[in-house]
């Protein structure tokens, strides 16, 4: 298991929040997503032989959000 954390652009409210969690569990492999409103972060922990954090990033991008 690995543990990232990524920057994520654009969340404003609790619901922006709930749909960046939502879109990283839903990604196979993905154990738990902790995401920070305040900090503009979510921290991912994965199973790295079935995502990748480019994975991660573009489940957060097709919610509608930006990633660093």
């Amino acid at each position: 298991m690995a543990t990232e954390t990524i920057i994520v652009k654009g969340m404003t409210c609790s619901g922006c929040v709930n749909a960046v969690t939502r879109a990283l569990k839903s990604v196979d492999g993905v154990q738990d997503a902790h995401v920070d409103l305040e900090g503009q972060q979510a921290t991912v922990t994965f199973d790295e032989s079935k995502t990748s954090v480019a994975k991660l990033k573009a489940a957060i991008e097709d919610a509608g959000y930006d990633t660093e």
